[in-house]
């Protein structure tokens, strides 16, 4: 269901109020795209996943590749697709983590305070210090 004009208007209100007070962080949120190195971990990621899933498979139909009572072939399957899951994960929690990195420099970083407005966050903890005074 689309957006009415009224609400359109609101998300453009607001998605200005978020540039206007944290220009890093609305860019970080804003959809952009992985960076190449990022993007290429996480489809390698994907192709060892993919990997590890027809060992494990194979591994286990293929009974030829056990040795003993062990399907080694499965057991390496199965280590290729954890290795495969973590190379992709990772390549996305990377550049999130970095992001929340800034944000916390920033908000221990005086020198950041924006010409002394504060942010939503010293807005917030103001508000705490007020309601918590008065009781």
């Amino acid at each position: 269901m689309p957006l009415s004009e009224h609400e359109q208007r609101l998300l453009e209100q607001i998605e200005r109020a978020l540039y206007a007070e944290d220009p890093k962080f609305a860019s970080s949120v804003s959809g952009g795209r992985m960076s190449k190195p990022a993007r290429r971990r996480r489809i390698q990621g994907a192709l060892l996943f993919v990997v590890g899933l027809v060992l494990l498979v194979a591994g286990v139909a293929i009974q030829a590749l056990w040795i003993g009572d062990v399907p080694v072939v499965s057991i390496l399957g199965f280590l290729a697709m954890l290795g495969g899951a973590l190379l992709a994960v990772t390549s996305i929690g990377a550049r999130k983590k970095g992001t929340a990195q800034e944000g916390e420099q920033q908000a221990t970083d005086p020198s950041s305070d924006n010409g002394g407005n504060g942010g939503f966050t010293n807005r917030m903890e103001e508000r705490f210090r007020r309601r918590f005074e008065q009781e």
